[in-house]
This record gives structure tokens, sequence and C-alpha cells, in this order.
């Protein structure tokens, strides 16, 4: 039997906007077992990102109960770590400093913190590239070391909003077959927040699809597809539709691929 690693139970959140308040989450309950990927799916503005920080410790909710391994949750700690689209790296740091700063905490000595970061960046692919600099650097190899930095750490947990959109398709492709090899590698947890719903598909045991106004769980579909994944196996395309039905975007895209 799963072990459950997070819980939310009637989780509530609201924003002071205008000085007036503003119910951003309202009776969020869900849980994720311990190996799972899941994904949080939802149109803009429907809360996806403000989840993604309470369940990392960075907003507090308005009201509710979030555990984490059976402990109250009440800040952000090393055991979730957020990757963004951003990459977050410092330009004047190479490959290999920018992945040993997340390590300085941890209180290893200097060859440690070098044989750690190195471990990581050869796992995502870089290891000819420890001593270039992020300017020198493709969108998706920065990235690549965003996650390594974030690895590194070896965090129960990795939280990632938006993490591939900024890339082009076939980098994203790419990265999302190496997040799955490092996933069943290190068997980290992943809560991945996305507007793609082929991304949700492809990479989640288990999908939260949102709604807005304010945002809540609509429904949970567990996508139980064996990995990896084929796009284009018309059991794919089943969660796919399901997917778009939520939505009602089926309609929308039979009538844009008979108008072209």
């Amino acid at each position: 039997m799963a072990e459950t690693l997070v819980t939310l139970e009637h989780i509530e959140k609201k924003f002071m906007k205008n000085g007036a308040s503003e119910q951003v989450l309202r009776d969020i309950n869900l849980s994720i077992e311990k190996g799972e990927t899941v994904s949080i799916l939802g149109k803009s503005g429907c809360g996806k990102s403000t989840l993604l920080n309470i369940i990392g410790g960075f907003y507090e909710p308005s009201s509710g109960d979030l555990r984490f391994e059976g402990e109250q949750v009440t800040r952000p700690s090393r055991r979730a770590i957020m990757l963004f689209q951003h990459y977050a790296l410092l330009p004047w740091r190479s490959v290999l400093k920018n992945v040993e700063l997340g390590l300085e905490p941890e209180g290893l000595s200097a060859e440690e913190q070098r044989e750690r970061a190195v471990r990581y960046l050869k796992l995502v692919g870089l290891n000819d590239s420890l001593h270039q600099f992020p300017s020198q650097l493709s969108g998706g190899m920065q990235q690549r070391v965003a996650i390594a930095r974030a690895l590194a750490i070896r965090p129960e947990m990795v939280l990632m909003d938006e993490p591939f959109a900024a890339l082009d398709t076939f980098t994203r492709y790419y990265l999302q077959d190496e997040l799955l090899k490092i996933q069943e590698q290190e068997k980290t947890n992943i809560i991945l927040v996305t507007h793609d719903i082929d991304e949700a598909v492809y990479l989640s045991d288990r999908v939260f699809i949102m709604d807005a106004n304010p945002g809540r769980i609509r429904r949970t579909i567990p996508i139980e597809l064996p990995q990896p994944r084929d796009r284009s196996h018309s059991d794919f395309q089943h969660y796919r539709k399901m997917i778009l039905d939520e939505f009602d975007l089926s309609r929308q895209e039979e009538s844009l691929e008979y108008n072209i």
C-alpha cells in the first residue's frame, strides 16, 4: 500500500485586494502518495501557482490543514524545492558553481559539494559543461542546470511551476523524457503546475483539474498508462480528450481543424 506524503484538507486562501478580501482557493482536499508525479492543470487565474506555493510552505493558507508526512507545514523547507520556468541562475557563476550554491547550507566540505554537484550535472547530461556560464547555454541547458541544482539538495519533493513553458516543442519533449528518467532513478515526488494537457498526460500518475473563481479541484483523473508513453497512441488520446471535455474544448478543437 502506498504511503501518503502530502495531505491537504479544506485548504482555503484569501488575499486582500484594493481593501477587500478576495478568495483565491476554496475547500481544496487532496493527497499525494510517495513516488507520485502529479499535475495541477487549469486555466490562467484558477489558483494553480497559489496552491503550489501553499504546498511548498511559501504561502500560509487562510484556513485548513496541510501536512507533510503527518507534520503540519508552517514554512518552506529544503524537503520541498521550487523550480520555476525562469531558471534563476547567477550569470557570474559557472554551471558547477550554480549547483554548488544550493549546497552551501548543507554543511558539506568543498570536496563533498563538488562531488555531489558533479553527480547531478552528470544525471542531467551536462558533464561537459561544468565550467561554462549561463549565457553560453541554451534555454534547455539552463533549465537542466536548474533541475540539477534542485535535485542536488536531495529533496523529497520538487515543485515545478510551468518549468518548460518558455522552451520550444522539441526541447520541451526532450526535457520531459529526461525528467521521467530522473524521477525513476531518484524516486523524488514531483508536483507540476501546467497549462499543457499533453504534458500533464505524458508525465503524470494523476491530474488534478482546477476550476476558477475561486480555485477548487473539479476532478482528479488517474492516468493509467505504462511508461514510456506514446503521444500518438489511442489510449493517450483518450485521456487527452477526457481532459479537453472537462474544459469544453473538444468541440472548439474540432471546429479549428475543420476550418483549417
